[in-house]
C-alpha cells in the first residue's frame, strides 16, 4: 500500500523516538515531508484553536530522513478508538481537511 500525499498520518520515528501527527506532503526514497506537530501537542493545538486568543502553536512542515522512520500509519478509527482527525472534528466542529484548507477527501 502506498500513502497518497495529503493523507492524515501518524509517523513513528526513532533516534530519538517521537510520534508526529499531520498531513503527509510527500514520500521519497530519502525520506518524507509532513506538515504536522508532535502527537503529544495535539490537544494543546486544538485548545489553542478553540481559545479566544487563538492558537499558540501550529503545524510545521518538516523533512524526516528515511533512516529515522519506524512506520507511518494512516490516521484511522480502529474499533471504538476514534482517529485523531475524528477527535479534531468532534471538538472543533469542522474537519481537519477544511480547517487546513486541504479540500475534502
Amino acid at each position: 500500500m502506498s500513502l497518497p500525499a495529503r493523507s492524515i498520518v501518524v509517523a513513528y520515528l526513532r533516534e530519538p523516538q517521537e510520534k508526529v501527527w499531520g498531513v503527509l506532503r510527500s514520500i521519497e526514497v530519502t525520506g518524507f515531508v509532513i506538515q504536522g506537530i508532535p502527537l503529544s501537542s495535539f490537544d494543546d493545538w486544538i485548545a489553542g484553536i478553540l481559545s479566544e486568543s487563538g492558537p499558540t502553536i501550529g503545524l510545521s512542515t518538516i523533512f524526516y530522513p528515511l533512516h529515522r522512520v519506524e512506520k507511518i500509519l494512516l490516521d484511522e478509527t480502529v474499533g471504538g478508538v476514534p482517529s485523531m482527525q475524528e477527535q479534531f472534528e468532534r471538538r472543533v466542529g469542522t474537519s481537519v481537511q477544511r480547517h487546513l484548507d486541504l479540500g475534502e477527501t
